[in-house]
């Protein structure tokens, strides 16, 4: 199922994603570093990042909901997708959460506001595998023929989604 949302014959959220995820890693490194030297600059910078994380978080999520609407019901990739969809709402939420207790003095992180960006960036590692799982795996966005029930990556003797049997036409026929 190739997405309807792209540019140039490519899909945009994939495109698009990596800035949320390097400004919000950067971030909650830079969180890190700080709080473990007291390095007001980098915290600082680290709640600039936030911003700027948070506000491109948007312009990936609206090209994301576009090719989650488009999986077809009741198969793997559409509960992977949701799974995706929800955890990166939650990591938006922390690292938001963090952003506002520091609006006031941007240039101290404190242990809340520590504690919020780290768990922003573990959930993220792990959306971030559900989304590969769905475009590598699953082959969603990219592949006309997408296996949208394909195994797990995490299966012995796993196939690309281009190797699998094309069951999704007759699926999508179906609904």
């Amino acid at each position: 199922m190739k997405t309807k949302a792209e540019f140039l014959g490519h899909p945009i959220h994939q495109m698009v994603i990596a800035l949320p995820l390097g400004l919000l890693a950067t971030a909650a490194t830079f969180d890190a570093i700080s709080a473990a030297t007291r390095n007001r600059k980098l915290a600082r910078a680290g709640y600039y990042m936030q911003g700027a994380g948070l506000l491109s978080a948007f312009g990936a999520a609206v090209p994301g909901a576009m090719d989650w609407w488009d999986i077809p019901r009741s198969t793997r990739a559409k509960n992977i997708g949701l799974l995706h969809g929800i955890g990166n709402l939650a990591v938006t939420g922390l690292f938001g959460a963090s952003w506002l207790l520091r609006r006031r003095k941007p240039s101290t992180v404190g242990a809340t506001g520590l504690a919020l960006s780290t768990s922003g960036a573990l959930l993220a590692l792990v959306t971030g595998w559900l989304g590969g799982e769905l475009v590598d795996q699953l082959g969603i966005g990219v592949h006309e023929g997408a296996n949208v029930d394909a195994p797990s990556s995490l299966s012995r003797g796993r196939k690309p989604a281009s190797s699998q049997p094309d069951e999704s036409v007759a699926r999508r026929e179906a609904i």
